[in-house]
């Protein structure tokens, strides 16, 4: 069952086992333009079936979280404080699973605090977002001024979406559904993620990593996220015939399944 509620002005989303579970709870962190709901209907579910209390936040000014109004001042430093909020308001240290701008979000966390384990799902790489918009803007010129124009605030619609989230078939109504929540990301978390805030990897605690990504990102393409794992000395999986929203590609429970195997292996 799902429960909302507010810690400190931040939306979080819950979805705990049906019987108590010995198993670490997990945090997700959404990616920029979306909310913490963009886990509610497919991971956080599964999750919580497999024994694993569930929680994802909305970073402040989306979704449900206070900030609406300033969004653009919003930094990425912002967002770090807003996933350590929730920690401490778990009270034990989850294992942190981030996607896309929340990936990013999460190696700049890790810089401060440690934790059990971190996922990082079609991520920013530590590098940062400059490979990423060079290669969206001369392979799909088109598709990087519609992403600006969400930036602005600016209405799109379902078939700007599908292009730039997904490869695979697509249900309507959810891209409908996804149309409707996104929202316009901060302009100075962005420039942060580009050049201003990039990870210190000299400072950063390096638990278990587990990087994810997918064959036809054009937002976060492949070769980046294998800059990742370079970066960090782990393997990667890259998931074929799936676009950036492999949280709902019609295939999304091998994501998941993926993600499930690395948690048995990293804990007891």
């Amino acid at each position: 069952m799902l429960k909302t509620q507010i810690v400190e002005g931040i939306e979080v989303f819950s979805c705990l086992p049906a019987r108590k579970s010995a198993k670490p709870a997990l945090l997700f962190v959404h990616g920029a333009f979306a909310g913490g709901w963009m886990w509610t209907e497919t991971f956080m579910p599964y999750f919580a079936k497999a024994g694993y209390p569930c929680h994802a936040l909305s970073l402040r000014g989306h979704a449900g979280s206070d900030g609406r109004d300033g969004i653009n001042w919003h930094s990425i430093g912002d967002y770090v404080d807003d996933v350590k909020t929730v920690v401490d308001w778990l009270g034990d240290d989850p294992i942190l699973v981030g996607h896309s701008m929340g990936g990013f979000v999460l190696q700049k966390y890790l810089e401060h605090r440690t934790a059990p384990g971190a996922a990082l799902i079609c991520s920013v790489p530590p590098q940062g977002l400059i490979a990423s918009q060079f290669h969206l803007m001369f392979n799909k010129p088109h598709l990087f001024q519609e992403i600006n124009q969400i930036m602005a605030g600016k209405y799109t619609d379902t078939s700007t979406l599908r292009e730039a989230l997904f490869a695979g078939e697509v249900d309507e109504d959810m891209l409908a559904t996804w149309l409707n929540r996104m929202q316009p990301e901060s302009h100075r978390a962005l420039w942060d993620m580009s050049m201003f805030n990039l990870p210190n990897l000299y400072a950063m605690h390096r638990p278990p990593m587990l990087i994810l990504g997918a064959e036809h990102d054009i937002l976060v393409p492949a070769f980046l996220v294998q800059t990742t794992g370079h970066t960090y000395q782990e393997p990667v999986h890259i998931f074929r015939n799936m676009g950036h929203a492999v949280t709902h590609e019609k295939e999304w429970p091998l994501v998941a399944a993926s993600l499930q195997a690395w948690l048995e292996r990293i804990t007891p």
